[in-house]
């Protein structure tokens, strides 16, 4: 674009440049000749504009922009004289534009310092703007304000309190006579260990009481503190369970109205144990449920891996991996069948 209006500028100089020698007549006759081209030329092109390129309208602009208003208006141009200053104001502006800076205001925060901005933001959400001084990180990431990010979901309170978070529940099974067994189990959260509490066929508030009271010791003497316990809404818990808990110190939290997954650890395990176990097991009476129950139980908080503590048992580690390509190429793994081969055990033979 500067090129051609350096060009256009010299072209038309030098045609100025030829004026002077010429008389008034020949001036009027190159005056009359070019203007009578642009009637003829407006006249065959109808409706349609003429085009004019960002060169040629600064060329117009700078060269008619001093004349007065008027003498424009008696010239024969293409386009109105308030097009042309339009055009001059819009090369003005654009020239301006230019010296000033790209991005204006403030330079854009350090990415460490986003990051670390954000961070903070997720780990501690009462932390408001005027606290973490990134109003403009904070909005940019689409991060409310403190009072708006206060507000605890269920999943944040069970994640910040697994470690003190057990959960309890019913479920039921048949027997070969038809016999209705209640089945009453605890698990915790943190380490996923699982404490079968009993099995009864009328669990009634006493049955629960003392099935309670077992469950208390027996987290007092795993060293367990537990500040909250999960439970529904089933009508087998009476109130003496919640005051046997509360003279724990222990807080009951009832999940919603048909609404499984807010005990969801808890229906979890239901799943399996059915699935691994009742669903592939006669259940003769209470004695026998009781022993496979408990040996269900063993495989369980022993050998049984589990996704949800990164494939480690409840109460034991994960073992070291095996690094020597000998004793790789040389495994001997032995199996331990319970309840009958229904499971299996499997480790290294020593």
């Amino acid at each position: 674009m500067l090129l051609r209006l350096a060009y256009l500028g010299m072209t038309n100089a030098f045609a100025m440049l030829r004026l002077p020698p010429m008389s008034d007549r020949d001036k009027d006759m190159k005056i009359l000749a070019p203007r009578h081209q642009l009637s003829v030329l407006e006249r065959q092109l109808g409706k349609e504009k003429v085009r004019f390129s960002p060169s040629d309208r600064a060329f117009l602009a700078a060269l008619l922009y001093r004349l007065p208003r008027d003498v424009p208006r008696r010239l024969r141009l293409l386009v109105r004289p308030d097009t042309v200053l339009r055009w001059h104001r819009d090369l003005v502006a654009r020239r301006h534009a230019e010296s000033k800076p790209k991005r204006p205001g403030r330079p854009r925060t350090v990415r460490s310092i986003r990051s670390l901005v954000l961070r903070l933001a997720r780990e501690n959400p009462a932390w408001g703007y005027r606290r973490l001084h990134g109003l403009g990180v904070l909005r940019e990431a689409g991060i409310d304000p403190a009072p708006e990010r206060t507000s605890s979901t269920w999943a944040d309170f069970l994640r910040s309190r697994a470690d003190a978070l057990p959960a309890c529940d019913f479920f039921e099974t048949v027997t070969l006579t038809g016999a209705r067994l209640y089945v009453f189990a605890g698990i915790e959260h943190a380490g996923r260990r699982i404490r079968i509490l009993g099995a009864t066929a009328h669990p009634t508030a006493s049955w629960v009481a003392q099935a309670t009271r077992n469950l208390v010791m027996d987290l007092e003497d795993a060293n367990r503190r537990a500040r909250f316990l999960i439970r529904d809404r089933d009508g087998k818990f009476p109130a003496l369970f919640d005051a046997v808990l509360a003279d724990a110190g222990i807080e009951v939290v009832l999940s919603g109205v048909r609404m499984p997954r807010m005990n969801a650890v808890m229906e979890r395990w239901v799943q399996t144990c059915r699935r691994e176990l009742l669903d592939r097991t006669l259940i003769w009476d209470q004695r026998h449920l009781l022993h496979a129950l408990r040996e269900f139980e063993r495989f369980y908080n022993v050998h049984r891996p589990h996704q949800g503590i990164a494939n480690a048992r409840p109460l034991n580690p994960l073992p070291p991996p095996i690094a020597d390509p000998d004793q790789i190429t040389r495994l001997g793994v032995r199996r331990r069948d319970r309840l009958g081969g229904l499971l299996h055990e499997y480790e290294h033979a020593a």
